[in-house]
């Protein structure tokens, strides 16, 4: 596609779009996002690398942009166009209002679909032989009968899947679905699959029309486990795609959860102890020489594994281990004892055999299901346990690779530590990754098509530098980066900061927000208070209450519960004050007369008291570092932005914030966090 073509084809379906929308609007700051993704993708920047990292302040319209810029690119390139979203209310919005607009007024036509791990789906086969009585999913244990309930809803299961009046997703039944049951039902990577006669099944159906959609949506765990292996398991591969990564913010965090590992020791052995005794049970009257090799070098390996996690488990119980009232011991530094590292090379080494011989079992089993010596019937429960077998083995190979990575003065260490369950006498061995970057780089940044990330909370404290590191970017790597304010009336609403007389911290600050709240809450409709913590909150709360004050308090009722009565109330006329924790400061829609009156307890800062929190510390110390002032104050200010930014919703909304921590005019980061605020007419009480 010309440039010139390009440009003509995203005037043209503006044009179209401004006439299609009611009391549709220009956005100077919407169309200089379309234009500037536009650059990125036709590689006006840096050809080999299309990368674009832009913050877009509330009411700009990024979605729609994004959409506009990156749907006829991907067309004409012949990519698929992934978006992926942090929320679900996001991956509704796309799905239901923004991509349907698009299709239905601009070319070039598309197909798009919102795809979900295999795990949302079930398995026909594993459904109808639970709704014939017939399912026996585990070598493990006898099949569990099913409550007068259960059998109930999964007759009704069966006959929709029969009728054609469900899809098989979790998420489309109307009404929630028992954990202990899904399991039963829901498709496995190793048991469903269409060479196995599993080509029917819902997962793979899905998976069809992924192939047939340009535009697919996604969620960034989906994305990044996809990514972790490799992508083309379930999304396209990366070189084929085009990714517009929303709420990209988030980006960093779930790529460390993806790359984590936790492997609980007595638990892991009692497992795979109990998949020894089946395998022997179940194979006693097989006449199939070959797969009863197969077996006996699995249990070979399994009796080289067990042994060394029981000794792992006992070394670790009568090393008098002293953890934190959490049950979690770090080790610092990420330095394990000898003993324990050589052992973990030792289970290393053992869990590879162990992988290794469960492939070869796993392959059996399937072409002996194809050669029709082994019956469906009989050979789908060797599939269920070997696909969980296959599962655990992975989880600690990720483990034992985490543990015993090298340490190198230029390279990060992960956190590694173990927790201690005194209740179920277990001990579980963690470890994250403190740096992803590189994990990123090497999924995504270095083989997609393009990135577009797009998130209204990039910067902390006016820089990108903050987000750049945590997800592996330079600053001289060819990526763009793009800043728009919001077009909201910033000015037109007040920050307040009063001086209350005390800080967080001191022993009566909890008693003078209850003094003080009553004050800032009086002659005021819709007000959110927002807390650092539960313990504070529902302190506060009580006291209040005693006071006269009627509350809605986070976890006393469902969110959704919540907000609906707050809006109810607010239509009404009477007054209403939401009390919330960290969870209701981003990604909660007010707008209007829905909320005029913010109230922000204190700053939001992080305690590191995780023990992912306390290694970064302690890496950025070791290196010469201020964990506070490089991680803690960087944090915040993008924290303190999200907690601002529910105030104003649309571009007519006005109101206050008032902010009871007077440590942001009398600490030196103060000024740094009041500077990185949207532009709000500030009041500072002297």
């Amino acid at each position: 596609m010309t440039d010139t073509h390009y440009r003509t084809l995203i005037r043209d379906n503006y044009r179209r779009l401004g006439a299609a929308i009611a009391g549709f609007k220009p956005r100077r700051a919407q169309n200089y996002l379309v234009a500037e993704i536009g650059r990125v993708l036709m590689g006006h920047y840096q050809p080999s690398r299309r990368i674009l990292v832009a913050e877009a302040g509330t009411g700009i319209g990024k979605s729609l942009a994004y959409i506009q810029a990156a749907v006829p690119w991907a067309r004409q390139a012949h990519k698929k166009l992934v978006i992926s979203t942090a929320t679900l209310a996001l991956q509704e919005q796309l799905i239901e209002k923004d991509l349907p607009l698009f299709l239905r007024h601009c070319p070039p036509a598309f197909r798009f679909v919102l795809a979900k791990g295999r795990g949302r789906y079930c398995c026909d086969h594993r459904l109808a032989q639970l709704a014939e009585g017939e399912a026996q999913f585990s070598l493990l244990e006898p099949a569990a009968g099913l409550s007068s309930d259960e059998q109930t809803l999964v007759a009704d299961l069966w006959q929709a899947r029969q009728r054609g009046d469900w899809a098989g997703d979790r998420d489309s039944w109307p009404t929630p679905i028992d954990d202990g049951l899904w399991q039963r039902i829901q498709a496995q990577r190793h048991g469903c699959q269409p060479q196995l006669g599993h080509q029917h099944c819902p997962f793979h159906l899905a998976r069809n029309e992924l192939d047939k959609a340009e535009v697919i949506v996604v969620n960034h765990a989906l994305l990044l486990a996809d990514l972790k292996m490799g992508g083309g398991i379930i999304l396209p591969e990366p070189e084929a795609c085009v990714y517009v990564l929303d709420e990209a913010h988030h980006i960093a965090d779930i790529a460390r959860d993806q790359g984590s590992a936790r492997l609980p020791l007595r638990t892991t052995r009692r497992w795979l102890e109990q998949f020894n005794q089946g395998l022997g049970k179940h194979t006693s009257g097989l006449n199939a020489p070959e797969l009863q090799k197969s077996v006996t070098q699995v249990q070979d390996a399994l009796q080289q594994q067990i042994p060394s996690l029981n000794s792992l488990q006992q070394s670790l119980t009568e090393s008098a281990l002293t953890t934190d009232e959490q049950g979690c011991l770090r080790f610092a530094a990420g330095e394990l004892p000898d003993a324990l590292h050589l052992q973990l090379v030792q289970l290393k080494e053992e869990n590879t055999g162990l992988q290794r011989s469960l492939e070869r079992l796993q392959t059996q089993v399937a072409e002996q299901l194809k050669l029709g010596t082994l019956p469906l019937k009989q050979a789908e429960p060797w599939l269920s346990d070997l696909s969980q077998a296959q599962l655990r083995t992975e989880q600690t190979a990720t483990l034992c690779e985490l543990m015993t990575r090298p340490l190198g003065s230029k390279h990060v260490p992960p956190a590694r530590w173990l927790e201690q369950d005194d209740k179920s006498r277990d001990i579980s061995l963690c470890a994250t990754p403190l740096a992803v970057g590189y994990l990123l780089e090497q999924w995504c940044w270095s083989r997609a098509a393009a990135v577009i990330m797009v998130s209204a909370t990039f910067t902390a404290l006016n820089d990108f530098g903050y987000f750049r590191r945590a997800v592996g970017l330079k600053s001289d790597d060819g990526s763009r980066y793009l800043r728009l304010n919001s077009p909201f009336d910033y000015p037109g609403s007040r920050l307040i900061v009063p001086d209350i007389g005390c800080v967080p911290g001191d022993d009566g600050f909890d008693q003078a927000l209850i003094e003080q709240l009553p004050h800032w809450l009086a002659q005021q409709q819709a007000s959110l208070v927002l807390f650092s913590s539960y313990r504070q909150m529902q302190t506060v709360a009580e006291g209040l209450r005693a006071k006269g004050l009627s509350l809605l308090v986070q976890g006393e009722a469902s969110r959704q519960g919540l907000l609906q009565l707050h809006r109810v109330r607010c239509d009404g006329g009477s007054p209403s004050v939401l009390f919330g924790t960290g969870s209701f400061s981003e990604g909660l829609d007010l707008p209007g007369h829905y909320l005029t009156n913010l109230v922000i307890t204190k700053l939001p800062f992080a305690v590191p008291t995780s023990p992912v929190e306390e290694a970064m510390a302690e890496w950025i110390s070791l290196r010469g570092g201020n964990p506070f002032m490089e991680l803690t104050v960087p944090e915040a200010s993008r924290k303190l932005i999200q907690a601002c930014g529910r105030l104003l919703r649309s571009e007519t909304d006005q109101g206050r914030i008032v902010l009871l921590d007077r440590r942001i005019v009398t600490r030196r980061y103060g000024a740094a966090l009041l500077a990185a605020l949207p532009p709000f007419t500030q009041e500072i009480t002297d």
